[in-house]
C-alpha cells in the first residue's frame, strides 16, 4: 500500500474583483468629464458675453460719465432719452436703407453668379469662385483704406468715369450726404457678395436634379424652372442670407468708421458708430449702455421674426 499522501495541487490565485462600492464612485466621475470639454466655452460665453450685457444693462440705468467712479442712479431716463433722440431714429432709418439695398442686391447678385457657375461648360470656373471670394475675407480696415482712396474726388472710380465721357470727374463719394450712405453700401455689397455666392452654389449642388429634369419634360422655360422650381428649393438659404445680413449692418461699424466715421453731417451715421460717439467723444456711458441694450434686442427681435417667417413659410 502506498503510504505517500497524494500531493496537493496548488489553488489557482483568485482574481481581485473591485470593491462594490468603487464603481459608483468611478461612474459619478465620468459623468461629469463631458463638462470638463466645455467649460471653457461656458466660462468664455457666461463669464464675458452674458455677465458684459447683464453689467451694461446696470450701466444703462447709471447717469456716468465712463471714468468717475462714483455714478448717480438714474432710472429709466436714459431708455426714455432714447425714445425722444432724433439722431438715434436718423441711425435706425440708416440700417433701413443700408439693409434693405445691401441684402437684396447682394442676394441677387449671389444667386445669379451660382447659377451661371453651377454647369460643368464653364471655363475657368475655379477661377472665377477665387475672384468672387477674395473680397470676403479681406480685413475691413484694408477694404476701408482702399475704397476712401477709390471713392475720393481724385481717385480711380472718378477717373474711370470721366474716361468714359460721364460728369463725374468731381464727385466726392464719401463727402456727400446725398451719396455717402449708399456709397457704402456699394462697398458693402462688393465685399460681401461672394458669401451669397458661396451659400447659394452649396445649396445648389445638394439639390435633386431630377426637379429640373421633370420641369423640362414638362416643357418649363428656363424662366420657369427658375422661378417656380429653384428658388423655392433655397428657402433655407434665403432665410440664412437675410438673417445674418440684417444683423451684419445692424452691428455696422468699422467700414463706417473708417472712411466716413458716420459723417457728412451724421449722412452715414448707424447705431453702432452713435454709441461709438456717446460714450468715447461726448463721455455719456450711462446713454451708450442703453444704446447698447436697445441694440441687443433689435437684433433678437429681428432674429425672432425671421426665423418664425421662414417656419411659417415652410408650413
Amino acid at each position: 500500500m502506498n503510504r505517500n499522501p497524494a500531493p496537493v495541487l496548488d489553488a489557482a490565485p483568485a482574481t481581485k474583483r473591485p470593491a462594490a462600492g468603487r464603481a459608483p464612485a468611478a461612474s459619478g466621475q465620468a459623468r461629469y468629464v463631458p463638462w470638463l470639454y466645455i467649460l471653457p466655452v461656458l466660462i468664455l460665453v457666461v463669464g464675458i458675453v452674458y455677465v458684459g450685457i447683464g453689467y451694461t444693462g446696470w450701466i444703462s440705468t447709471r447717469d456716468w460719465n465712463g471714468i468717475d467712479p462714483v455714478s448717480e442712479p438714474a432710472g429709466l431716463s436714459n431708455y426714455a432719452r432714447i425714445a425722444t433722440d432724433p439722431a438715434f431714429w436718423q441711425t435706425i432709418a440708416h440700417f433701413v436703407v443700408f439693409a434693405v439695398l445691401t441684402i437684396l442686391i447682394q442676394m441677387a447678385l449671389g444667386l445669379f453668379m451660382a447659377v451661371l457657375l453651377s454647369g460643368n461648360a464653364v471655363f475657368a470656373r475655379p477661377l472665377y469662385k477665387i475672384v468672387l471670394f477674395v473680397p470676403v475675407v479681406l480685413a475691413p480696415a484694408v477694404v476701408a483704406t482702399a475704397f476712401r482712396s477709390i471713392l475720393s474726388p481724385q481717385g480711380s472710380l472718378n477717373a474711370l468715369l470721366s474716361s468714359i465721357g460721364l460728369p463725374a470727374s468731381d464727385t466726392a463719394w464719401l463727402a456727400d450726404p446725398q451719396l455717402a450712405l449708399y456709397a457704402l453700401a456699394a462697398v458693402n455689397i462688393w465685399q460681401w457678395t461672394g458669401l451669397s455666392f458661396l451659400l447659394y452654389q452649396a445649396a445648389i449642388s445638394q439639390l435633386d436634379q431630377n426637379l429640373f429634369e421633370a420641369a423640362a419634360l414638362d416643357g418649363a422655360s428656363g424662366w420657369q424652372t427658375f422661378r417656380l422650381v429653384l428658388v423655392p428649393q433655397l428657402r433655407g438659404t434665403h432665410a440664412t442670407l437675410a438673417l445674418t445680413g440684417c444683423i451684419g449692418a445692424l452691428k455696422t461699424f468699422d467700414l463706417v468708421y473708417l472712411t466716413t466715421g458716420g459723417g457728412p453731417g451724421r449722412g452715414t451715421e448707424f447705431v453702432t458708430t452713435y454709441i461709438y460717439e456717446q460714450v468715447i467723444d461726448q463721455f455719456h456711458a450711462g446713454y451708450s449702455a442703453a444704446l447698447s441694450i436697445v441694440l441687443v434686442i433689435l437684433a433678437l427681435l429681428l432674429s425672432m421674426v425671421q426665423i418664425r417667417a421662414y417656419r411659417f413659410g415652410e408650413e
